[in-house]
């Protein structure tokens, strides 16, 4: 299988109708933070214990196309000895990894962030797929206030992005290029859709100088929301049409699946905007999920870190990966989540 095609089998299987991504790439400090509000202790033993129920959760495959992989995870297996990439794999949902080594301070710009992990990247993304890995995923940060992100944050994160996109498809595999416009801050909705659109523009003319193949990508962006700390929030509907109104001017039709961060929204508030979004009708690319704590939190606290919660945490998984496919094709309803709690109550 030549490269370029090796690429498009990858999308394909990413980008199916009704289906998202399942974000499990948590750095160990990350999922320390959530084992600890459960009380469990982050230890390799815990995270793969936790990991591998994650992906042997029976019909998630239904649901979830692909699972981007913490590097730990991608060498662990599970207690019959079937590696977690190859458990995924048996669902059918593609096995994907996180590759960028994290953010730091950018020099020379006082409250913004550059993400780190360019040296040696062609060789890890090789051993990566050697491992099973078919696609990866590199996470540039914008800090936003009246005068973040400074426009050398925009250009260096946006080349940064553009090289990892690079390596990835030279080496056959999809990159996941995720620009997320942080939600921390008591910033407007008109200040977050201004960033993102600058932030996006950016993204593809790095992306275009670098020759990254457009169809042979899927594209991670925030939705367009005011910041967590501002007095007015935004409705499912007004953040559905500003994150559209933003996409259409930046993003090229050719890019095949915009999946969104959740970013810190709670799990029916990722769920209700990702279907006002798609309520708007037909776009030139698939609009899906690829969330982390807004697919894994209630799982979280149906775990524990009790083998006896397996399932229950499993269920708890379904529903929410269930709830965000109905989402993706404008079927999701607020009783949803009414018939969701009363099952779990019964």
């Amino acid at each position: 299988m030549t490269a370029q095609s090796e690429l498009q089998t990858t999308v394909e299987a990413l980008s199916q109708k009704g289906k998202g991504i399942l974000a499990a790439d948590e750095s160990v400090p990350t999922i320390a933070k959530r084992f600890k509000a459960i009380s469990v202790e982050s230890t390799e033993e815990t995270r793969r214990a936790y990991r591998s129920l994650l992906l042997a959760a029976p019909t998630l495959g239904e649901f979830v196309s692909g699972v981007i992989l913490h590097e730990e995870t991608l060498g662990q297996y599970t207690d019959d000895g079937t590696s977690l990439p190859q458990l995924a794999a048996r669902q059918g949902i593609v096995p994907g990894i996180k590759v960028d080594a994290g953010k730091i301070p950018l020099a020379g710009a006082p409250g913004d962030e550059i993400t780190q992990g360019l040296d040696g990247l062609a060789k890890r993304v090789d051993a990566y797929k050697r491992q099973g890995a078919r696609f990866a995923k590199w996470r540039a940060v914008y800090n936003v206030s009246d005068t973040l992100p400074s426009r050398l944050a925009i250009e260096a994160n946006a080349e940064a992005l553009a090289r990892y996109a690079a390596i990835c498809q030279e080496q056959g595999i999809v990159p996941i290029v995720e620009p997320e416009v942080l939600i921390d801050g008591d910033h407007t909705m008109a200040r977050c859709a201004e960033v993102t659109e600058a932030v996006l523009h950016e993204v593809f003319h790095a992306l275009h100088r670098h020759r990254v193949v457009l169809e042979h990508m899927l594209l991670k962006p925030s939705m367009v929301v005011p910041g967590k700390a501002h007095a007015q929030q935004a409705t499912p509907a007004e953040v559905a049409a500003q994150t559209i109104r933003i996409l259409r001017r930046t993003v090229p039709a050719a890019v095949p699946s915009v999946n969104f961060l959740s970013g810190g929204q709670t799990p029916v508030e990722a769920t209700a905007n990702l279907d006002a979004i798609n309520r708007l009708g037909p776009q030139p690319w698939q609009l899906s999920f690829s969330y982390g704590r807004a697919l894994q939190e209630p799982a979280l606290q149906a775990w524990k870190g009790q083998a006896a919660n397996a399932r229950n945490s499993q269920d708890a998984l379904i529903e929410r990966a269930r709830l965000n496919s109905a989402a993706c094709q404008a079927q999701y309803t607020a009783a949803m989540e009414v018939a969701n709690r009363e099952s779990r109550l019964e």
